[in-house]
């Protein structure tokens, strides 16, 4: 039988190797990629808690050369997709294939696509059709690929990190919602520093192959999101990540003047899950057991970035995703400071003149000594008019 203390012995082991893991998992990256660290720590904390990453970028910033390396940090078999205009749903998933047997009977056989593979680098995901992006949605949520009504299990564990080039618009397809929606991350990878870039070129003048070694593989991954799931959250933490999803909306009981002002839909539901799944790991990273208030601002950026929708208001006057999201935070904080409420407080109305009632013919409404004074002139002036005029 195993006693509580040993459970928690246990249980601090699992810390213990887990934070070891992440800090060799870092330095075997840095040794191919140069700077970049949040753009890096997104990504491994996002693949350790289980969710996809969206990097984008201009060319040659390394999200290609990230994305090649943390195949060989994790082990993990790899396939990499160069979308095109006329890649087709069938070369991503795989299809079914007439084949021929001993006896030359023709028989259906099941050919897999690069889809069934354990990280899928998908290379400039918005140059292809929109048919053809929407054949990772079901991989990207169920981790399920359905090819001619039969469905297959991915492995685990199962990421999509996907690449794009923002400046282009000539033959590109802008990703839709539904399928932006299932990107745990969005991460903007900057241009490197002037240092950062001649380590760069000095690197690649000696091998343009990635040399970083093994560092977790994936039965060490699964176990390090297990231990990450039994990180506890608060319940003031957990009430303060839903609101501020909530007020990315500009009609929900939390929005914010940014969000009224410059959003036309907000997060999803899924924004929630991704921002305290992601804080666990987040979290054991920094050396904490568990969720902090400043783990879910830091993650709101890439967890809210392509999730809100900005209006015309917000494009003309040029104000970004990021811009909305700092704002919305500086308004939950002076929230916080004034009484501690999240909620948006209700609109303060002038209120409605209340109905003029008749008092009754027997009762008479009080009156002050001037006012009684007049009303008896005029009373006086009535019974004059009424005895002289009469003929």
């Amino acid at each position: 039988m195993v006693t509580e203390k040993e459970n928690e012995q246990l249980k601090k082991e699992d810390i213990d190797q887990f934070s070891a893991i992440c800090k060799n998992i870092f330095e075997q990256i840095s040794r191919d990629v140069i700077g970049q660290q949040k753009v890096v720590e997104g990504t491994v904390i996002a693949m350790i808690a289980g969710g996809n990453v969206l990097l984008e970028g201009v060319p040659g910033v390394g999200k290609t050369r990230l994305v090649r390396s943390l195949g060989r940090v994790f082990a993990l078999p790899f396939s990499r997709i160069q979308f095109t205009p006329d890649l087709m749903p069938a070369d991503v998933t795989g299809t079914n294939i007439i084949v021929k047997d001993d006896k030359g009977n023709s028989t259906f056989s099941f050919q897999p696509g690069p889809i069934f593979s354990n990280i899928i680098l998908a290379d400039e995901i918005n140059r292809a059709t929109p048919k053809t992006q929407s054949a990772l949605l079901e991989a990207m949520q169920e981790h399920t690929v359905t090819v001619m009504g039969t469905s297959r299990k991915l492995e685990e564990p199962f990421f999509v990190l996907a690449t794009q080039n923002p400046i282009e618009q000539d033959g590109t397809y802008p990703l839709p919602e539904a399928q932006m929606d299932r990107f745990m991350f969005k991460l903007l990878v900057p241009n490197p520093s002037m240092n950062e870039l001649m380590e760069i070129v000095n690197m690649t003048q000696k091998t343009m192959a990635e040399v970083a070694d093994q560092a977790c593989n994936g039965e060490q991954l699964l176990s390090m999101r297990r231990t990450a799931n039994q990180i506890p959250v608060a319940e003031d933490v957990l009430r303060y990540a839903m609101v501020l999803t909530s007020a990315t909306h500009p009609n929900s009981e939390c929005s914010t003047e940014a969000a009224k002002r410059y959003v036309r839909v907000g997060a999803s539901p899924r924004a929630g899950q991704a921002m305290i799944s992601a804080a666990k790991v987040l979290a054991l990273i920094k050396g904490r057991y568990n969720v902090a208030y400043s783990d879910i601002n830091e993650l709101a950026y890439p967890v809210l970035r392509h999730r809100i929708k900005l209006n015309f208001e917000a494009i003309a006057e040029r104000v970004s995703a990021d811009d909305v999201i700092k704002l919305i935070l500086d308004e939950l904080e002076k929230r916080l400071k004034a009484g501690g409420k999240l909620t948006a407080p209700k609109d303060t109305k002038q209120p409605e003149p209340a109905a003029r009632t008749v008092a009754p013919a027997t009762e008479k409404p009080e009156q002050n000594e001037e006012t009684k004074n007049a009303d008896d002139q005029k009373d006086s002036k009535k019974e004059k008019r009424g005895l002289f005029g009469k003929k």
